[in-house]
């Protein structure tokens, strides 16, 4: 039995028919509101054939129908059949010269659609009903057939369903919504079994839905959704997380748990252990030990055999507070809302941007930096080594090109060979980033160049002078390159990964690629300020996730030069005060 659910009909009551009618039945779930009841865009024929709407139906239906009906059977209308409820049709068998002779009869059909029943051995009668239409029915609705035949078939149903728990500040957040469209949109249905409204603004709710799916997989999508959203399996005591060992170095059991920014627990032995270490795209491994158990989140190259891996949505949970959820007082960083700032309010977001980079230096927090070489090109050097000087910047990361034409235009006075001071070419100027790459290898290093009297000014001298952590990420099109820069792009991401860990702020200046790669392994609760004159990269940022981050659209030279004005500013406010 074919089964629609989505309007009018619950996916709940499938398995009911299941057991009742002792056959298997299919879910379709219809997402086209014009097409509210199955038969209205679903209409079996003789010998097996299929007619239907494929718009009608969301995606997970559409390829359930392509697994059962062969293509050869599967007869697709267009909308102009469908809006006419073509479906909406009647299929009877008339027998002439002894022979059956199949008849379809509905509303109206185009001459298409005749053409390719014809072609299948169906007459098509049409019959106005264009009053009826309006009642929202055709053929199909103003018939009951009194004899159908039964086909053997096994009772089954694939019906799953689960009860969250949600509490927090639902409405304010928005959680409610987010989390009954995510059920629908994956393909599930729900009900509110319960809700609990905070009675003052400051008060928590709590509610508990059913979540429906017509099948396993879709199940295990939406609950690990629902996780991520906070969401909490509520289906009495919660169990503990499912384990299952590695068995091969490297690759994570089917069905494993992937982690996303936001801090997590899982339940070992009745006990919930926060998750260490935690960054998107990655699985959650546990190690027991007589100690305790110990959950982290490891890179699948990371897994090793018979290491035991966190499997399917049971036992877990996400925190997700107010601030990761939606912005809140002023502050919690108040600009921060996950948007991309206009040229327009550049100033604005730097006087915040400011005061939040002072407030984290004087609490002793930590600000990461990434940048990328139009940091150079733009003349923002001078700005940047300005913040590392007064101990605004706590680890910077970046690729090779940043830190050569740093280099290049501390020993040459060009950025890739074009004059700093005067903006133009010079003569022979396209060597000199090799020129300034030699001279760094012949020393040793970048250090080794400080030491040696060789690199005497630059952001890349500034770090070293006042000992700023840094890590240079190599790639396929580096020259050289520095003997500082990392080539194994393994060893490059875990010592990202290690300046980032503690990190309150990161400044993300000018560098899609490092931006990117920073935003994925940096965990919630962590701000985001990505600037670059592209608002495809910031737009990007933005999307990752984090509701934490902001992109301003500017250049970056004077984004730098606006910021150490204000923050001068504010050292002027203190010193008064």
């Amino acid at each position: 039995m074919w089964a629609g659910y989505g309007f009018r009909s619950e996916l709940d009551s499938h398995p009911y028919l299941a057991k009742w009618l002792d056959v298997e039945v299919l879910s379709l779930r219809l997402v086209d509101r014009r097409f509210y009841h199955l038969d209205t865009c679903f209409c079996p024929l003789a010998d097996g054939y299929l007619l239907y709407y494929p718009p009608a139906f969301d995606t997970y239906s559409n390829r359930m129908i392509e697994l059962r009906v062969p293509p050869e059977k599967r007869i697709l209308i267009d909308e102009v059949d469908a809006v006419n409820f073509s479906c909406n049709a009647v299929n009877i068998e008339s027998l002439r010269d002894g022979k059956a002779e199949p008849i379809v009869v509905m509303n109206k059909a185009s001459d298409r659609l005749k053409q390719i029943l014809g072609d299948r051995g169906f007459t098509v009668i049409e019959t106005p009903l264009t009053e009826f239409l309006k009642a929202g029915g055709a053929a199909k609705c103003l018939t009951l057939r009194v004899t159908e035949p039964r086909q053997a078939s096994p009772q089954a149903s694939t019906i799953q369903s689960r009860v969250i728990h949600l509490e927090g500040h639902l409405l304010d957040s928005g959680l409610v919504n987010r989390v009954l469209d995510t059920i629908v949109a994956a393909g599930g249905s729900f009900q509110v079994l319960n809700f609990q409204l905070g009675e003052q603004r400051q008060d928590t709710s709590a509610a508990e839905v059913k979540v429906s799916a017509p099948d396993p997989t879709v199940m295990t999508d939406i609950m690990g959704q629902l996780i991520d959203l906070g969401a909490l399996g509520s289906t009495g005591e919660p169990l503990d997380a499912n384990l299952e060992a590695v068995t091969q170095a490297g690759v994570a059991p089917d069905d494993f748990c992937v982690s996303t920014i936001y801090p997590t627990e899982v339940l070992v032995n009745g006990q919930w252990i926060g998750v260490q270490g935690q960054r998107m795209d990655g699985a959650i491994a546990v190690t027991h030990s007589p100690e305790g158990s110990i959950v982290r989140c490891k890179l699948l190259r990371d897994l090793q055999m018979g290491e035991l891996v966190v499997v399917g949505s049971e036992g877990i949970r996400t925190q997700r507070n107010a601030t990761t959820l939606k912005k809140t007082t002023p502050e919690e960083f108040s600009f921060m809302g996950a948007g991309v700032s206009s040229e327009r309010r550049v100033e604005l977001v730097v006087e915040q941007i400011a005061w939040d980079l002072r407030r984290i230096r004087d609490r002793g927090g930590k600000v990461v930096v990434t940048a990328g070489p139009v940091v150079i090109h733009t003349g923002g050097s001078e700005h940047l080594n300005k913040l590392i000087q007064e101990g605004y910047v706590h680890a910077l990361l970046g690729g090779n090109a940043i830190a050569v034409h740093d280099i290049e235009q501390s020993l040459m006075g060009t950025s890739l060979g074009v004059d700093m001071k005067r903006g133009v070419s010079v003569y022979g100027g396209h060597r000199h980033h090799l020129k300034a790459i030699n001279t760094i290898r012949r020393c040793g290093s970048i250090a080794k160049a400080v030491e040696q009297g060789v690199l005497r000014s630059g952001v890349m001298y500034e770090c070293v002078k006042h000992n700023v952590p840094f890590s240079l990420a190599g790639s396929i099109r580096d020259d050289g390159p520095l003997p500082d820069t990392k080539m194994d792009l393994i060893e490059a991401q875990a010592d990202y990964a290690r300046l980032i860990e503690g990190a309150d702020l990161i400044l993300m200046l000018s560098s899609m690629l490092h931006s990117i790669g920073v935003g994925n392994m940096t965990p919630a609760g962590v701000k985001m300020v990505c600037v670059d004159i592209n608002p495809a990269v910031v737009t990007k940022l933005s999307d990752r996730g984090s509701i934490e981050s902001i992109g301003v659209v500017t250049d970056v030279g004077l984004f730098l030069s606006l910021l150490v004005q204000q923050l001068n500013k504010l050292t002027g406010q203190y010193a008064q005060g």
